[in-house]
């Protein structure tokens, strides 16, 4: 009996022993660490996804990822094609149907009246735009999309009308070949929407046909834009495995960890002004080795950091004190729907359940419940309209600063709505200017100048900042800004750039007050100003080696170091160029480059560069080839390294791609004038050069005249046009322009110092 216990037990044993065995080896028997490249994973469309995930797809379909682009059909057109009429600038454009196809009848790109077929619909609240594929080549595949321009006739969705989606700020008509008009490039699909409309999309521009061969796996915004290609997870779904892959997990990103970085960083890449320098992001990869986020520049962010352009959310919201605190967009957003989790004011009471009536009470926000004024977005998240119809909010969800408003004249949210009470005491003039319209426009006008409507603002911002005292009392929080230090900087104030300097290297004590944000834009307004930093070289060098220094603050730093002497760059940047931060890496060779450094280097040192720039740099330029600033940057490089050849058909690139853009004429001139003066050509080849480089320079010329037309406040457009007008020996009408571009950026050294160099010129030549 003893015995036939002990056998027992043993088999028993055995089998345990054999079933861990079996489990262990199902556990190891993942797939490799580093997959090879038939089994990297591969798209495969929501149909895969929704027969385990049901309860997701139904929250998804119909929101505004789902509706983001669709084919124009009976289902998905939401706007009046029944004859209807749309009157703008004298032209009268009929929406119609014909034989089931939407169609459009209005002024196509040679300025007659044309049909032409309505494809794709654009969106679907609060507005919805319409697409037309033109000049199709009857070659290509029919998985491919040729050029797709987008009509600036929309639908509004909430009004139910159609409306003309006017340019900011642009009242003239536009005309066929104007890069703003419907079929200019400013309103071309591949451009300036695609990639964040759809899932998987690939361009596919090329530049020596100068054709478009895009494609994406799905039409609209898909499962697998926000969780990656989903080929592996169904692969190990679909295996007899009792696990997961203990290399891959599930197979997709994964975006619910204890780090809020990868799901913000997922969401970002469509949710952010960017640029592009991979071509190659998946979610859960890190942003900053695939882009570089747009810092707070002056015509893009105000001065403290609110949003002034079309600049979407992700870098407003890591400006905000809920981003220093681990908020992620799913604490308030549902994933897949998109809706908010709560209505109204739960959506900030859900978290900030403090002691009763400390928030969300009249004692705290002073208006009546219920009202406009007692909606928190309304004082910590204001709007701003943009293409016409659509109210954004600010994701900085900052504490409204009266007191910054009465002292720099930056926006508050108080303003915003109070503004309004001074309608009635403008000019008539400017009652008609501003009737309907929001705080944005105000602000815009007085920025341009309005002297009735600055004072306007300027006593509403009084009104509201001595409200706040009165309800707060003298001593309510109003802490010092990193704002008044670049406010003091664009006005040219005295000790201005010291400060700049202090605010951008020091590790702050509260990174949520002085967020790597507002350290990387100060640095980099600093190094566009033209100021020399070798002085604070090695407080700058230090930052930018730093690797526990956010990315974004790094790649400033870089560029700022190219503002010092060339020892400097070299000794601080050359290392950089293995740096684990593609941003890093690809501006530190941008900065060797663009400081003169590069014709400086020594073979082994040339050897660390190259790579990065045939490796990195210029394929991250061919991912918008369609542009011609790509081209232009190309150019540049090739100039650099003495392939002049390459450099002048880069240059040519970035004409044909875009014949009305001003700057590739002026700086192929400029090539060929330094071509010219080598001692190496011959007469023929010196006169055909200079030639051809006063031929470029003239036909740039009325290019540079139109942008500083419709951009008065621009002090680079304004300096632009002044050098032109000097180089085709417009002194007197040169001057004018450079001494506004110095009035206007009183901070940038480089249109100061072209100001006083052409007057000194005008005054010698006046004594002669």
């Amino acid at each position: 009996m003893k015995q036939l216990s002990n056998r027992r037990g043993f088999i028993i044993l055995a089998i345990g022993l054999i079933l861990a065995g079996a489990v262990a080896a199902d556990y190891y028997s993942s797939l490799p660490a580093v997959l090879p490249a038939e089994l990297a994973p591969g798209y495969v469309g929501r149909d895969s996804c929704i027969e385990c995930h049901q309860s997701e797809f139904k929250s998804f379909e119909g929101s505004h990822h789902d509706k983001a682009m669709d084919l124009a059909t009976e289902e998905t057109v939401l706007g009046d094609f029944d004859d209807a009429t749309i009157e703008h600038d004298g032209i009268v454009s009929r929406m119609f149907r014909r034989d089931g196809v939407y169609m459009i009848n209005t002024e196509g790109p040679t300025g007659e009246m044309q049909d032409f077929e309505i494809k794709y619909v654009f969106g679907v609240e609060p507005l919805q735009q319409y697409m037309i594929e033109l000049d199709r080549d009857p070659d290509l595949p029919p998985d491919e999309i040729g050029r797709v321009q987008v009509l600036r006739i929309s639908w509004d969705t909430i009004a139910k009308e159609w409306f003309y989606l006017r340019p900011p700020d642009v009242k003239e008509k536009l005309e066929p070949g104007d890069p703003l008009h419907w079929t200019g490039i400013a309103q071309r699909w591949q451009t300036m929407c695609a990639v964040c409309h759809s899932t998987d999309l690939k361009t596919g521009f090329n530049a020596a046909e100068n054709q478009y061969h895009t494609t994406f796996s799905e039409i609209d915004v898909s499962c697998e834009a926000c969780h990656g290609p989903g080929s592996l997870h169904l692969e190990l779904a679909n295996s007899r495995s009792l696990f997961w892959d203990r290399h891959h997990g599930y197979g997709l990103a994964e975006l619910k960890g204890e780090s809020v970085e990868p799901q913000l960083q997922t969401c970002a890449p469509c949710h952010s002004r960017r640029a592009e320098l991979t071509g190659d992001f998946e979610a859960g990869n890190e942003f900053c080795n695939h882009y570089q986020l747009e810092t707070m520049r002056a015509d893009t962010y105000h001065a403290d950091g609110q949003i002034k352009d079309e600049v979407y959310v992700y870098g407003s919201f890591i400006q905000s004190r809920m981003y220093h605190q681990n908020i992620r967009c799913t604490d308030c957003h549902d994933p897949h729907s998109l809706e908010l989790k709560y209505p109204g004011n739960e959506t900030c009471t859900s978290c900030h359940q403090h002691a009763a009536g400390k928030y969300d009470v009249p004692s705290h926000h002073h208006h009546a419940v219920g009202s406009e004024g007692a909606k928190c977005v309304n004082c910590h998240m204001p709007h701003t309209t943009y293409m016409g119809n659509d109210k954004r909010r600010d994701h900085s969800l900052r504490v409204p600063r009266p007191d910054l408003s009465v002292k720099l004249g930056t926006p508050n949210a108080c303003s915003h709505c109070h503004v309004e009470d001074q309608l009635t005491s403008l000019p008539t003039d400017d009652q008609q200017l501003l009737d309907g319209e929001e705080y944005s426009q105000w602000l815009l006008l007085a920025d341009q100048g309005n002297e009735a409507i600055r004072s306007a603002i300027q006593k509403t911002d009084q009104w509201c900042d001595d409200a706040c005292e009165k309800w707060y009392g003298k001593d309510r929080q109003t802490p010092p800004h990193f704002s008044e230090a670049i406010v003091a900087f664009r006005r040219g104030e005295a000790g201005a750039v010291e400060e700049m300097l202090k605010l951008a290297v020091s590790k702050p004590a509260d990174p949520a007050s002085l967020h790597p944000m507002a350290r990387a834009s100060i640095l980099r307004e600093v190094a566009a100003a033209g100021i020399n930093l070798t002085t604070a070289a090695k407080s700058i060098g230090k930052l930018a080696s730093d690797p526990d220094e956010d990315a974004m603050l790094r790649a400033a730093a870089v560029t700022a170091i190219g503002n010092t002497d060339a020892n400097t760059v070299r000794s601080v940047l050359l290392p950089l160029l293995k740096d684990e931060s593609t941003l890093v890496r690809i501006e530190a060779a941008r900065t060797i480059m663009s400081s003169g450094v590069y014709r400086s280097l020594t073979g082994t040192e040339v050897l660390q560069i190259d790579p990065i720039i045939e490796n990195e740099i210029l394929p991250s330029l061919a991912l918008t080839a369609d542009r011609s600033g790509s081209h232009m940057a190309a150019a540049r490089i090739h100039e650099q390294r003495g392939n002049f050849n390459a450099a002048m058909d880069a240059y040519q690139s970035a004409i044909r791609v875009e014949p009305t853009t001003a700057g590739p004429r002026s700086n192929f001139a400029a090539m060929l004038d330094n071509l010219a003066n080598q001692k190496s050509r011959s007469p023929s080849e010196v006169k055909q050069m200079l030639a051809k480089a006063k031929q470029l320079r003239q036909q740039e010329l009325p290019l540079l005249e139109r942008d500083a037309k419709l951009a008065p406040e621009n002090a680079e457009l304004q300096n632009r046009y002044g050098l032109a007008l000097y180089l085709s020996g417009d002194y007197e009408k040169s001057l004018l322009h450079l001494q506004r571009a110095s009035e206007l950026a009183p901070g940038v050294v480089q249109f100061q110092q072209a100001y006083d160099l052409l007057k000194q010129k005008m005054e010698q030549e006046e004594g002669q």
